[in-house]
């Protein structure tokens, strides 16, 4: 599959190059909507994931959003089972909270992206998310 065959409702967007040290693989990064709560399409090509991450915010703010659109991809907290993502299916990631997420090794992902706004709302980049951990996970089709 290339880029141009991807089908989903919002646009690629251009190569994530700004974050591409805090991805496996090749992303895509579309913004939607600038403002107080700027809104993103982000694209993952087939084994593309984001390394571990946190976002942080105070007064409400910090909570990612994520809003699965097209292909099939992978969310996981620390500590806890990965999620099968598809479209439709919608995680909210409470501020504090340690996580991934990204495409399935055999699917294309793309997911809308926005954070809560509020004070102090940052996001610190981590450790990648290891092949030995992400080979072991269920390709698409299979189950969990």
């Amino acid at each position: 599959m290339t880029t141009t065959t991807f089908d989903q409702m919002f646009p690629l967007g251009e190569p994530n190059d700004a974050y591409a040290e805090n991805f496996i693989g090749q992303s895509y990064l579309a913004p939607l909507a600038d403002g107080s709560v700027p809104v993103s399409n982000v694209s993952f090509e087939p084994g593309c994931r984001n390394n571990w991450h946190i976002h942080h915010g105070e007064n409400g703010g910090g909570d990612q959003i994520l809003l699965c659109t097209a292909g099939s991809g992978w969310y996981q907290a620390d500590g806890e089972e990965p999620v099968s993502m598809e479209p439709g299916i919608t995680i909210r990631v409470p501020a504090g909270t340690k996580h991934w997420h990204g495409a399935k090794a055999d699917s294309w992902f793309s997911h809308v992206a926005f954070i809560t706004p509020g004070e102090n709302v940052s996001n610190e980049w981590l450790e990648p998310v290891e092949d030995e951990q992400y080979n072991t996970l269920p390709k698409n089709g299979e189950n969990a």
